[in-house]
């Protein structure tokens, strides 16, 4: 399989029909080999219309999924963003090309292992592992925050984690039948939501449970 021709029909008849057209997006899958991204064995398929699994029963995004987000989030060269959910590393790639500085945040040491040794070649990405299903607690605000699972409610935690100005990419919603939104928070109390899509997307490890009590 010619892997380039592949990757060149992924994003005429995947990403663009799917009203990708910032010539800087569709340059980025262009440019960012995603076979590198896949589990050995998988590389023919890493262009293809599927989610393909990535260890620990967890999946990478449809290529159009993740280029119609990153469209929408507008993420500028001088952004500090928060990904939760490194997975494959594919993402995280194609943020880090955009954006200043990025943090990546995933619950299964394994995966984002994997997902490092993929990434070594950049310098701009810090990698972090635990349960950032509802919240991650390092005490800073972000331009941007993508959230690469589904949650069946946006945890008000990323949107209060957002600087002025700043976006929240997310999936909410339950099965079949989820949203694909950003909310971009317009002032301390006031978050403006631009709805893209409707699709299907599997939740984040622990999306949606309730802590348990403590006496």
């Amino acid at each position: 399989m010619n892997l380039d021709q592949a990757r060149f029909f992924m994003v005429e008849q995947q990403i663009r029909p799917w009203d990708v057209l910032d010539p800087k997006i569709l340059d980025l899958f262009m440019d960012v080999p995603r076979h590198l991204f896949v589990e050995a064995g998988n590389e023919g398929l890493a262009y293809s219309d599927i989610e393909l699994p990535i260890g620990q029963d967890q999946t990478m995004m449809f290529p159009r999924v993740e280029a119609r987000l990153l469209q929408a989030l507008d993420i500028e060269s001088k952004d500090n963003v928060l990904e939760i959910g490194t997975g494959s590393g594919f993402l995280t790639a194609l943020i880090a090309n955009l954006a200043q500085n990025v943090t990546s945040v995933e619950l299964h040491e394994e995966i984002q292992e994997t997902a490092k040794t993929r990434l070594a070649n950049f310098d701009n990405i810090n990698f972090e592992t635990g349960d950032a299903s509802s919240d991650w607690k390092d005490g800073q605000e972000y331009d941007v925050i993508v959230l690469t699972g589904s949650v069946a409610e946006i945890p008000q935690t990323y949107k209060e984690k957002l600087k002025l100005g700043g976006r929240l990419g997310v999936i909410a919603g339950h099965s079949p039948a989820m949203v694909a939104q950003v909310l971009t928070r317009i002032s301390n109390q006031e978050w403006e939501v631009e709805t893209l899509f409707e699709t299907d997307l599997a939740p984040l490890t622990n999306a949606g449970k309730k802590a348990a009590f403590t006496f």
